[in-house]
């Protein structure tokens, strides 16, 4: 069973999908595709990969992904999320390692 596999998913309209918040995860993630998009995304460990960004100390709002998510390194390529500038972190995960 993979990662993507043990991921609880709800779905919240035709092209919204919610990972509910869990175990160490401080916020829900929210992943932005239609039915047959979605279906592709599961196939990589992109949805581990919002759940695990959601766990991060000091975010704010969801861990989000849009309709481009895929396998990243850290953070899914497609991914989003802010975090508090007092208590939050900068990741290069989420802003990619190759930004000079």
């Amino acid at each position: 069973m993979s990662a993507n596999e043990k991921i609880k998913i709800q779905k919240i309209d035709d092209y919204r999908w919610r990972i509910p918040r869990e175990g160490k995860m401080r916020t829900d993630g929210i992943i932005y595709a239609d039915e047959r998009m979605f279906q592709d995304i599961r196939k990589d460990q992109s949805l581990a990969q919002v759940s695990n960004v959601a766990w991060l100390p000091g975010i704010v709002g969801h861990s989000l992904a849009m309709p481009d998510i895929h396998w990243g390194y850290g953070f899914p390529i497609g991914g989003v999320a802010a975090f508090d500038l007092n208590d939050g972190i900068v990741s290069p995960g989420g802003v990619g390692y190759d930004i000079n």
